[in-house]
C-alpha cells in the first residue's frame, strides 16, 4: 500500500468514525459517551456538527480514533489469550468490558 492509499483509507475511516459517533450520541447519548469513551465536551461537538463539517474533519491525515484498550490483562480477555481461569468466552468479553468501563469512569473522574 502506497502512502497516498493509506491517506484515503485514514480518510474513510475518519468519516465512518465521526458518522457513527454523531449518530449514536443523537440516538443515545449515555451510551454513546460509554461505547465510543467520549467525554461530554466532545460529545456536544460532536453532536452539533454539520454535514461539511464532519467532512472537513474526516479529511484530516490523522486517524482522529484511538483504541481504549491499553494494557495487557484487557487485550489477552479480548483475544482469549493465556486466559486460564475462564474458559467461557461470554464471561471472559463481559470481563474486559467490566475492566474497560472501570476505565472510562476513572478517566472521567480526572476530567
Amino acid at each position: 500500500m502506497d502512502s497516498e492509499q493509506l491517506l484515503v483509507e485514514i480518510r474513510e475511516a475518519n468519516l465512518t468514525y465521526l458518522m457513527l459517533a454523531q449518530n449514536m450520541i443523537r440516538k443515545d447519548r449515555a451510551e454513546a459517551l460509554f461505547r465510543l469513551g467520549l467525554s461530554e465536551e466532545a460529545a456536544d461537538l460532536l453532536g452539533m456538527l454539520s454535514t461539511a463539517q464532519l467532512l472537513k474533519i474526516a479529511s484530516s491525515n490523522m486517524l482522529l480514533c484511538r483504541f481504549r484498550v491499553d494494557d495487557e490483562l484487557v487485550w489477552s480477555l479480548l483475544t482469549n489469550h493465556n486466559v486460564k481461569k475462564v474458559d467461557n468466552t461470554t464471561t471472559t468479553q463481559l470481563h474486559a468490558s467490566i475492566l474497560m468501563a472501570g476505565r472510562y469512569a476513572e478517566s472521567m473522574a480526572t476530567h
